[in-house]
């Protein structure tokens, strides 16, 4: 083989691995987004749940307007995407996410209002 033969192989090669390496990194980076996009939608449905708790009467096992005595059930509380829990205050109550997965160690925390809408986000420096 000549010598420009050998160092068009050697650049298809480098080439090759560079566009595997560029392409590792975007599987990995939209796994991520993947489990807080999975994170978010958790912690929106448990607020559903909790506020339907809240509006509730307490004669029908509700939190008659307050979040006090809300516990998650046992299904809600862990999934494939994370694990949560329940901050609860009297008018407001934290939801707090922590990632099962491998490659990420983030949580996402969220505060449901008395209105029923989640006002105040904070993700973990991971998410960020």
């Amino acid at each position: 083989m000549g010598q420009q033969q050998l160092l068009l192989i050697i650049l298809g090669v480098i080439i090759v691995g560079i566009a595997i390496a560029v392409g590792l990194s975007l599987f990995s980076a939209q796994s991520i987004q993947a489990n807080k996009d999975a994170m978010i939608n958790d912690i929106n449905n448990i607020a559903a749940y909790c506020y339907q708790y809240r509006i509730r009467p307490a004669s029908m096992g509700g939190g008659q307007n307050s979040y006090l005595n809300a516990a998650l059930p046992t299904k809600m509380s862990s999934n494939d995407n994370a694990t949560y829990s329940l901050g609860v205050g009297g008018a407001t109550i934290d939801i707090t996410g922590k990632s099962n997965s491998d490659a990420t160690n983030g949580t996402i925390k969220a505060t449901l209002s008395a209105t029923g809408s989640l006002g105040s986000w904070s993700y973990g420096s991971y998410f960020q």
